[in-house]
């Protein structure tokens, strides 16, 4: 190489490096975030009937006759009155439920009445089939 090739070379090189080194600071460098799409998660149960499979964390007795909630592990009822929704270990004397008439419920709330509108839509009152005594308390088919 001549002596002009080499002189080029030398001086653009350490152009570079000057660049780079009084050019490109990280205080200069602007990076644009872009929101991430996700896909909206798939259709699935409600959330008063879990899918299959799952382990739900309370398990009710729905009676549709008298909107009456009764939790088996904690012993409690929930019922509606006219101030609203009351919990108790017992019900009052003017709400009578069939014992024969129920249906199990397992949800993933401690309070079965928020999502009352979507059981009674499902449990609509005189809709279920009695239960055969006879039968060890197995619905009729």
């Amino acid at each position: 190489m001549n002596r002009m090739t080499r002189f080029i070379i030398l001086f653009s090189g350490l152009g570079l490096i000057l660049l780079m080194i009084l050019g490109c600071s990280p205080s200069r460098v602007i990076v644009e975030e872009r929101p991430v799409y996700s896909p909206p998660p798939p259709p699935g149960p409600p959330p008063w009937a879990p899918a299959h499979g799952y382990r739900a964390k309370h398990r009710y007795y729905y009676y549709p006759e008298s909107y009456v909630y009764f939790d088996i592990e904690r012993k409690i009822y929930f019922y509606y009155q006219s101030s609203g929704w009351q919990v108790s270990v017992s019900l009052p004397s003017e709400i009578r439920i069939d014992l024969h008439n129920y249906v199990m419920l397992e949800m993933d709330t401690d309070r079965p009445y928020q999502f009352h509108s979507d059981v009674v839509k499902r449990y609509p009152p005189g809709k279920l089939k009695k239960f055969d005594e006879d039968n060890k308390g197995r619905k009729k088919r």
